[in-house]
């Protein structure tokens, strides 16, 4: 197609709906196709084909389909997409019918076409299909963006993301590599015994973890019901149940909180329990699952992200919190456990924390402001507070302390797991000195579950439990930015 300025949108969007209706009069309406007998994908043909010489035809009859993504020579000459490659296909114009030629005409970059024909290798080396029919099997009555160079708007890239898709060979390659990312977890679980299973995503409770939820009503039943924030505590009532021993879910998680390039207020995470192991088992899979994913997308453990070099090669380092915290700041807040005297250590780095706060949540809130974004490479940070940590057991001798970690690569958490508390005497003490406290002034107290401490004197076994944030996984095993671009649908404010 030559390079001509393009019309406004309303223009093009009139020409192409006068363009369907000399189709739909002279050939059919192409929205009443229903199907079309595809054999052959660009890539599987190129590959099939690959020995063949430059020049070399064949009397092999493919059937191939896609969108057009260029027309040239009035149509002499039309690349083709689908969901693998795109693949050129030519129509010798001089021995066309004259009602093909028409048609012809009457495309549109956008418009999914399948042909029918023979494939060679044209001179110049490239994978041909030779036209001996073709279909309209959808017209595209939106113009495409810049005519298939891509979206450049970052806004409009994610508003229309089938656009960008379309569009944008990193887009596809980024959401397919998330898609593969996934199923490759799924698998090396279950061949681990791991049984998937599935948990509310409504519940009546905003539990599980410390967050903001989204509520709606029940109009049946009138009463608040929360999107489930983890689902953490009825996978311990599974396994309580005695569903499975090893269990996981991948599915979704839902914060009313900010929005940021690592933050999406709809997300994905990875949870899974095993019984009668403890948190040294939960590292040991943490780094099996990220190994793993390393190699299956890129064939090596050692990945680039950005400027940096990430090495996934177990075993990856431990830390205790406040070991880190004294290590980038100066300050040992393990030998201040009072929260006055460690709300003074904070301030004499400059941190300014609330009257008020344990001296867990000090301790947490100097390791986000200064030692977080400094671990780069793979770490486990050990031996965070009991007091941040309502549903880990602690270690006898150091009651402050939980038996939990949380692993840290790129500057992001990634996971977090623990050894599972299953005294409920216990965890109802905890749950009520959670509902004392609260996340904002005007956020009600935390909620007290009842049933999951009725379930726990029902008899938990001794358990360690995993959380991984799939997303932030994602991005960095596809060196992307933004967590908006391993979904492939973000949460965007409507324009007005």
């Amino acid at each position: 197609m030559s390079a001509t300025t393009q019309p406004p949108a309303e223009d093009e969007v009139s020409r192409r709906l006068s363009r369907l209706e000399k189709i739909t009069q002279d050939y059919g309406n192409p929205f009443h196709v229903t199907q079309f007998n595809k054999t052959d994908g660009a890539t599987a043909l190129k590959e099939r084909f690959s020995e063949l010489e430059n020049g070399e035809k064949t009397e092999t009859v493919v059937n191939v389909a896609g969108r057009i993504m260029s027309i040239r020579n009035n149509g002499m000459f039309i690349d083709l997409l689908d969901d693998s490659d795109k693949i050129q296909i030519f129509h010798n114009l001089k021995a066309e019918e004259e009602k093909k030629l028409e048609l012809l005409k009457l495309l549109d970059l956008g418009d999914i076409i399948g042909i029918t024909g023979l494939v060679r290798r044209t001179p110049r080396g490239e994978i041909t299909i030779d036209a001996q029919d073709l279909k309209l099997l959808s017209k595209a009555i939106e113009p495409p963006p810049e005519k298939f160079h891509g979206l450049k708007d970052t806004d409009t890239r994610f508003r229309h993301r089938e656009q960008d898709l379309a569009t944008n060979t990193k887009t596809r390659e980024t959401l397919r590599a998330r898609y593969r990312m996934i199923s490759a977890t799924r698998r090396f679980l279950e061949d681990k015994g791991f049984l998937e299973v599935e948990t509310p995503m409504l519940h009546v409770i905003a539990g599980g973890a410390i967050a903001k939820p989204f509520t709606t009503h029940h109009n049946a039943l009138n009463i608040p019901l929360y999107m489930r924030i983890a689902p953490e505590i009825h996978l311990k009532r599974l396994v309580i149940g005695g569903v499975s021993e090893k269990l996981f879910e991948i599915n979704r998680c839902f914060r009313n909180e900010g929005l940021s390039p690592k933050h999406n207020p709809e997300f994905t995470t990875l949870e899974l329990y095993q019984a009668y192991v403890n948190f040294e088992t939960m590292i040991d899979i943490t780094e099996a699952i990220v190994e793993h994913l390393a190699q299956t997308l890129h064939g090596t453990t050692k990945i680039t992200y950005g400027d940096k070099e990430i090495d996934f090669t177990a075993p990856w380092p431990r830390k205790s919190m406040t070991d880190l915290i004294k290590e980038h700041t100066g300050i040992d807040l393990q030998a201040t456990p009072e929260p006055a005297a460690a709300r003074e250590l904070a301030a004499s780095i400059g941190i300014k924390t609330e009257e008020g706060l344990g001296w867990g949540q000090i301790v947490e809130t100097v390791f986000d402001e200064r030692v977080e974004d400094k671990l780069v490479q793979p770490t486990h940070v050990v031996d965070l507070p009991k007091e941040i940590s309502p549903l880990s057991k602690a270690w006898p001798d150091r009651p402050h302390v939980a038996q939990r970690f949380e692993t840290y690569v790129n500057g992001w958490e990634i996971a977090n797991a623990f050894s599972e508390l299953n005294d409920p005497r216990e965890q109802k003490a905890r749950f009520l000195e959670q509902a004392e406290q609260k996340r904002g002034p005007d956020d009600p107290p935390h909620p007290i579950d009842e049933d999951f401490v009725k379930a726990l004197a029902f008899g938990m076994p001794p358990m360690g439990g995993l959380g991984i944030g799939m997303d932030r996984l994602a991005m960095l095993l596809t060196d992307s930015a933004s967590i908006r671009e391993v979904i492939a649908f973000p949460t965007m404010k409507p324009l007005e």
